[in-house]
């Protein structure tokens, strides 16, 4: 198994409780946008705590970029990452995924479940080809949308908010179902990537066969 111990190079805030963590890049670590791997801090005690994280960056950057959410309400991997600095080590280990582009369609995240669309939508962007991709994004509150602004500049109003928690001007309200679905999708006969809660993504693969769309159509992580 692959084992790169890599040093943090830069650390900057995305939302309240969201970060980007820029990493030394191993000299032929390549992968797909979409994909993750396996980190843990190299710390005593925490070398064995491998937490999955997806790659934000694009193979064309010189360093490797993960964006993170950290959870407070336990003493975990993210709380502990939370409190590290430029010039501490992760430890990185073979890529792998599942959630890998195969065509123009729609993106539905919920939350941190948005980080395998960040790659993918960047490499799009940068290669020309996000034609009509749309990303349907569902948050608690707008505090809580991460790279609202960015994804604002590559897909315009292909870029859509709902969120579960606050009323706020210019943004949907309520969670993703199929009622929800069918007022913003007219074509269920494309690509669906969906990323996000068991529970979310569970329900929305049913809510996209109910209407309409082919099984092999609809791309979920494993």
């Amino acid at each position: 198994m692959e084992e790169h111990i890599v040093k943090i190079l830069s650390i900057q805030r995305v939302t309240h409780n969201v970060k980007h963590y820029w990493v030394e890049k191993p000299a032929g670590y390549s992968f797909v946008p979409g994909q993750a791997t396996e980190v843990a801090i190299h710390k005593p005690g925490w070398e064995q705590e491998r937490r999955p994280f997806t790659f934000t960056s694009l193979n064309s950057w010189d360093f490797l970029e993960f964006t993170i959410k950290s959870y407070h309400d336990h003493p975990g991997v993210t709380h502990q990452l939370d409190s590290l600095q430029p010039g501490d080590e992760l430890i990185l280990h073979d890529v792998w995924g599942a959630i890998q582009y195969k065509g123009e369609g729609v993106f539905i995240a919920g939350g941190a479940g948005v980080t395998p669309f960040i790659a993918i939508l960047r490499q799009l962007h940068a290669d020309g080809k996000l034609g009509n991709n749309m990303l349907i994004f569902s948050n608690k509150t707008k505090a809580d949308i991460i790279l609202e602004d960015e994804f604002r500049k590559m897909l315009g109003d292909r870029f859509i908010n709902t969120l579960t928690q606050e009323h706020v001007t210019g943004y949907d309200y309520g969670k993703i179902d199929a009622d929800y679905l069918k007022q913003k999708i007219k074509n269920f006969d494309q690509h669906f990537y969906v990323c996000g809660p068991d529970q979310m993504v569970q329900d929305i693969k049913a809510a996209l066969h109910k209407l309409g769309a082919s099984e092999s159509a609809v791309v979920v992580e494993l």
